[in-house]
This record gives C-alpha cells, structure tokens and sequence, in this order.
C-alpha cells in the first residue's frame, strides 16, 4: 500500500518509525492514535490522520496488534532491543556496539537520549529494511561508565557551566550556583553529574574538587588524572597503615624461606627507577649447568589482603607513568622502600629460580619464596658497556656514580653469560612465532621545573632484552606450572589479530613498498617481524609500528588461559612487577596458595577482578598517552618560529596530520588552511588532490610545517603547512 502524492505534490510524512519506537518503548501498553498524538507533541489535523493511516498500514504489515477497536499493541517479533556500548565519535553521533550485532548501529544524535560516550544502555534498533542502513536510539541507560568529568568553569550571576576538552562530550555542564563550592571563574575543575532532567539540555553537576588555573603545569597533569579517575595522593589512613608495617628482615620469617643471599645477583632497570621489582642471580653448577634465579620483591608478604592497603592497592591495579612523575599503586615506604630490590640490601622476595645448560634448554624449575642480597645496582647503559665492550671498566658518561669504576669479574661474566643465554632464548622465541614491538618511545629532558628542554627516543638494546626474555620465561613457567594443574589463576591473554585491520594495514604499507602475508598465523608473524625489520630507522617507521600495534587485539588479563599470541606461548602470566602491577600480586598469592596444596579457587570472583585490572590498566595507558602529547604540546610551543620537517602520519576528509620527524610531535594541518591549490580528500587514494595540479598528498609524503597553534589544554598541535620537500 504506497502513498500518493497530495495536491501539493509533498509526500505524507511517514510516522512509522516514531510509532514503533514509541510502542516498543511500550511493549505491554496499547495506545490509540490520540495518545500517540500527544507523545509526539501533534495537534493538527493533517498529522492526525497520517498516524491513523501509518497505524493501520503497520497492523496490515503485522508489524503491530490492534488488540481492540483503534487500540494496538506492539508485535513481540518487532521488538529489536539490544544491550551494549555507546562509542561517540568527535560529531555529535554515535555508535551502538554489540558482541549480538555483526556491525555497529548508527546512533543520530536526536536518538541518544543523554547517553555518553563508552556509557551501558538498552537500545531499539529500527530501520532494518534492505534499502536502510539500521538506526538505534536509546531507550534506557543501564550503567554510566563515568560520572566526573574535567572541565573550565564558567561562572554567572546565579549559575555556571563546565565546559570539557573532551571531543566525544558533547554537552556542557550545569552547575548550580549552590554546587560551585571554592571554583573562581576559569578555573580547571572536578565536576560530578548527579541528575539529568529529562527535558533539560545538559546534565546537572557539583564542584567537587579545583585543580587549578588552565594550562599551569600541575593543573593539566592533575586534569589528566581526573579525568580517567586516577588518584594522586593516598589517603591519610592508608600511608598511615603502611607506615606502622614491621619492614625489618627477621630470622624467624628468614627461616620459612630458601636462603640465597650468598648468591651473585644484581638488578638492571633504567637510570631513572626508584622501585626496583627484579633481580637476576647467576652461578655455575658442579654440572656445567647455570643456575638463574629470577627473584621478584614479595609484596604480598607485606599487602595483607582484607587490609585498607590491599583495598587500595586493588582499586588502583597499576603504578601510572606520566611523563615527569609516577603515580604508584604502593605507598613509598613499600614501593621505593621495602620492596624495592635496592643493591647492599637483604630483601624478601618470590623466586623463579631456573637450571639452564649452554643451549638455554631448561633442565629443572623451583618455585618459592626466598631471601636475597642485591650486590650491585646497574642502570641499562651500565650493563649495555659491559656487553658491547666485554669489559669490566664502566665509563664515567655513562656511569650511575658519574665516575669511572669497575665490576668485580664474577659479575662482568655473569652479565655476559646471561646475555648469551637471553639470545638464544628470544631467537627460539621468534623461530616459534614471537613478534618483536621494539616501539620507538618518546622522552622527554626536564629542567628542574618540570618544563621540556629536550626530546630523545628510547630504544631497547641488548641488556633489555636480557632482562625482558629472563622476565618472560619466569612468566610463562610459572603460568605453565599452574595451568598444567588445571587450577584457576591469572594469565595474561592475547588474542589473535583482526583480520580486517590486518587488510587495511596491507593497503597502508603497500603505498611504502612493504608487503604482508596473511596465509596464516605463522606467516603472519614472520611477514611482520620482517616488516619491523625493514622500517627500522626510516621516515615511515614510527606510522608503520603505530598501524601493526594498532592492528593486534589487546593483551588482558583472564582466568580462561587462551595463550598470548605476541609472545607465541601457551601459557603466561604477569609474576615479575608486584610493585607496580595488581594481578602479579594476585599470581604471588595464588602460586605460594597451590605451593601449599591449595585446592583450585572461584574462577567467577577472580575473573572479575582480571576485569577490573585490566580497565584500570587501559585507564593509566590512555593518561601515560595524554601526557607524552601534553608535553609534545609544551615543547613545541617554545618552537612557534622554527621550520620542521614532517611526515604526513594521518590524512582525512578535514586535513592531514603530520609527524615531525626530529621529535615524533604529530599535528594537524586543516584542509583550508593548505592555500597552494583546492585539495579533495579522495578515500581511495587515502589522499587530498588538488584540483586544478592533481598532485597528492599521501601518507609518507616529507613536508615542511611550523606550528599554528599549540593548546596545552586540549593537547593539540595545529601546523601551518610551508611546502613539499
């Protein structure tokens, strides 16, 4: 039954769609035309009647009952409700995702019924005709995923309002003039929704912490916190529990443990690190054989668990790493402290301790706890000299003394040996499938103000990957031990990569010269380890590595073991960073639990708490990310007259975005701003055209740029764009 057109020749407004959401809304209620009227606010007569018509076009459909005279009833097979995320984008739409659903819902912004980006809900999805893509709106929202927003606060003679940098928030704020509380105007704050009124605007909020003056500095990294809801400071009762802890090294506990403080061992960790969580010991066996110990601090010999401590260390799940401070999950008594592996020491620790022969085949494993003494302390460059140069001289450029010293042989050879062995480990590690990230990482030089001075890369040598293979085999053996048993516990998991990304990724590379294969799992490995090969020290390097971590899944935590895919093993877990990260608290308990003869715990309860480790853990990411670009945002701001060379990292239909290649600082120049032609974005080519010279800018293409713009608090860079190398 189609429609005709009316004198006018205007089609009828089609209300079906409205109808059906408002009876799905409704699903045990019958409404008349009236009463579907005054939901939709329609007095005239005109619409009157095209509810009447669009009402009895539906129950001929059977897509809805009239289950008495002029009175229908939604049909239960009509009923399209689904439970799942909203994901906002940074245009005032959204996106319904749902493991149910095969594609993401398209959300218009009139159908978001004041949800927010990442927020739980119940939605209807309609529109599901082969000629339309389908629609959702959000019917009910079932869990907000955040309730404090950071924001600038606008004050007004009887209210205010907080506006957020956040791009997928979309509304501002309302603060009552009673729930400003300490907040002057233009203030950074802490603000908390309480109540959306239905027909209101924006949200309802209070003022529950000011953080500051924008764009000072312990303002915008207090904001950063905030805003993923990250502590800086530990409450007053917990420094106080962890203060009153007896830290001191007894015979009474010493004799619970194997005793190996006569063993060789010493830590390597970076320059800068105050918690040491790792310590390596080495000596030779009457066999030939080495025997490694890998010996991690025993925190849960001092987090009790049921104690405020242990409460906290949980809520937090992991130490935060910003750019000029680290945010612990332990008080510093513990983290820096007791804990800490510190060289000259005698500290209580967990231990992987290993027999290897030349080969790096294991030949025996013992798990337990211990006690040790650290006799030496290197920084990563102390112990890179020794392998680099096989000598036992540590340079003072380099030296943690700032003089020239030497290491006792017996250590110089332990080092050397550990690295043999660490090499022959990582290349059995890559012959099975491994894949190698040697991410380049940005780093920042401070002044004694905190303010950038200087940028420089991290890349890992050697001595890191002589610590990092010792950590995984730890790792994986003690996974294995218990996974073997069959018993719950904790395992990191990385799943296989996305398909799809994997293809988009090809068509990426593939305009550099670079090539995957997909046939399988192991080439897949392979073709990427030898992609990170080829682009290592190119232009194109840092856009590449982004893509190929971009294009794997996330690693978690789970109590269901399905492997980590990365690493090519079967099992493994998280057991060497206690300090810093919850779930290697949680394996130290569980482990020392089956050591005991333990039965197999509740997977259900630890499962949650895999969960929650691992939102917290994506939390502390992003904040580590909102920082490195913070600082970018600072530096380059002392840099608005100077000319860079970049590479374009990013092309949409709004502009480029270009990575300078000195300092990886990436920005964005706008499509309107690049005067030399009138330039399209073409999605095929992944490239603006110029109209009128049909040259490309692509992705890889070296431009010259100087900053535009540099907005310390929304983190984003803005370039003038000069010329084509």
């Amino acid at each position: 039954m189609s429609k005709k057109p009316n004198k006018l020749g205007k089609k009828p407004k089609d209300f079906s769609d409205k109808i059906l959401k408002i009876l799905s809304k409704n699903a045990n209620k019958s409404f008349n035309y009236k009463q579907i009227c005054a939901v939709l606010e329609l007095s005239d007569t005109k619409s009157r009647n095209e509810i009447i018509k669009d009402l009895k076009i539906l129950a001929s459909k059977k897509q809805i009952i009239e289950t008495e005279p002029g009175k229908y009833l939604v049909k239960a097979s009509s009923q399209e409700y689904y439970e799942g995320v909203i994901d906002m984008t940074s245009r005032k739409t959204a996106y319904f995702v749902c493991d149910e659903l095969e594609d993401d819902v398209f959300i218009p912004f009139g159908n978001l019924n004041h949800a927010l980006d990442n927020d739980t809900v119940k939605v209807y999805v309609y529109n599901k005709r082969k000629s339309r893509k389908p629609e959702a709106e959000v019917v009910e929202i079932l869990n907000r995923a955040k309730e404090e927003f950071v924001g600038v606060i606008d004050i007004q003679k009887n209210f205010a309002f907080v506006t957020t940098a956040n791009a997928k928030m979309y509304t501002d704020i309302f603060i009552p003039k009673d729930k400003i509380n300490d907040a002057q105007n233009g203030d950074v704050v802490l603000v908390k929704i309480e109540d959306w009124p239905k027909k209101a605007d924006s949200p309802f909020g209070t003022v529950i912490k000011v953080l500051g003056k924008p764009g000072e500095h312990n303002t915008e990294i207090h904001a950063i916190l905030a805003e993923y809801g990250l502590p800086y400071d530990f409450p007053i009762e917990v420094e106080a529990y962890a203060n009153k802890i007896d830290t001191s090294i007894t015979p009474n506990e010493v004799a619970k443990r194997r005793d190996m403080r006569d063993i060789l061992t010493f830590t390597i960790d970076p320059k800068d690190a105050k918690d040491f969580d790792d310590a390596l010991s080495f000596q030779v066996l009457e066999n030939g054989n080495y025997e490694i110990g890998i010996h991690i601090a025993d925190v849960s010999h001092y987090v009790q668990e049921g104690t405020i401590l242990d409460d906290e260390a949980y809520n937090r799940a992991t130490s935060v790493y910003l750019v000029d401070r680290v945010v612990p999950m332990l008080p510093e008594v513990l983290s820096n402290f007791a804990c800490s592996l510190r060289p000259h020491e005698e500290k209580y620790t967990f231990s992987a301790v290993f027999q290897l022969n030349n080969k790096a085949e294991l030949i025996d494993s013992w798990f337990g706890r211990t006690v040790i003494y650290s006799d030496q302390r290197f920084a990563y460059e102390e112990a890179q000299s020794i392998i680099e140069l096989k000598s036992d001289l540590i340079p003072a450029e380099i030296s943690l003394t700032g003089k020239d010293y030497k290491v006792p042989t017996s250590i110089k050879e332990a080092v050397l040996k550990l690295d043999e062995l660490a090499k022959i480990l990582r290349q059995k590690r890559m012959a099975a499938g491994a894949i190698s990230f040697d991410k380049v990482e940005v780093k920042f030089n401070l002044n004694e103000d905190n303010e950038p001075v200087g940028v420089f890369f991290k890349v890992s040598k050697d001595a890191n990957h002589l610590i990092e293979e010792f950590m995984l085999l730890a790792n994986r053996k003690v996974a294995e031990f218990i996974g073997k048993q069959k018993k719950t516990f904790v395992y990191r998991i990385h799943d296989e990569p996305n398909e799809d990304k994997l293809f988009a990724m090809q068509g990426v590379i593939s305009k550099f010269g670079y090539s995957l294969n997909l046939k399988d799992k192991k080439h897949i490995s392979s073709s990427l380890n030898k992609l990170m090969e080829e682009v290592n020290g190119k232009k194109e390097q840092n856009l590449i590595d982004t893509l190929a971590i971009r294009s794997m899944s996330k690693a978690k935590y789970s109590t269901e073991n399905i492997g980590h895919y990365g690493l090519a093993f079967d099992y493994y877990s998280h057991f060497t960073s206690p300090i810093r990260r919850y779930p290697d608290v949680m394996a130290h308990r569980l482990l020392q639990y089956y050591l005991d003869g333990g039965k197999s715990v509740d997977a259900e309860n630890y499962e949650e708490k895999c969960e929650h480790s691992s939102n917290m853990e994506a939390l502390a990411a992003q904040a580590e990310r909102d920082s490195v670009k913070y600082m970018q945002v600072k530096y380059m701001q002392d840099h608005k007259d100077q000319e860079f060379l970049g590479v374009i990292s990013g092309v949409t239909e709004w502009g480029i975005y270009v990575e300078i290649i000195e300092n990886k600082c990436e920005g964005m120049i706008r499509i309107r701003d690049i005067k030399e032609d009138y330039y399209t974005f073409d999605e095929k080519q992944y490239a603006l055209v110029g109209a009128v010279s049909k040259d490309l800018l692509q992705l890889g293409d070296e431009v010259y740029v100087k900053v535009k713009n540099a907005d310390l608090i929304k983190k984003q860079l803005d370039y003038t764009f000069i010329r084509r190398k």
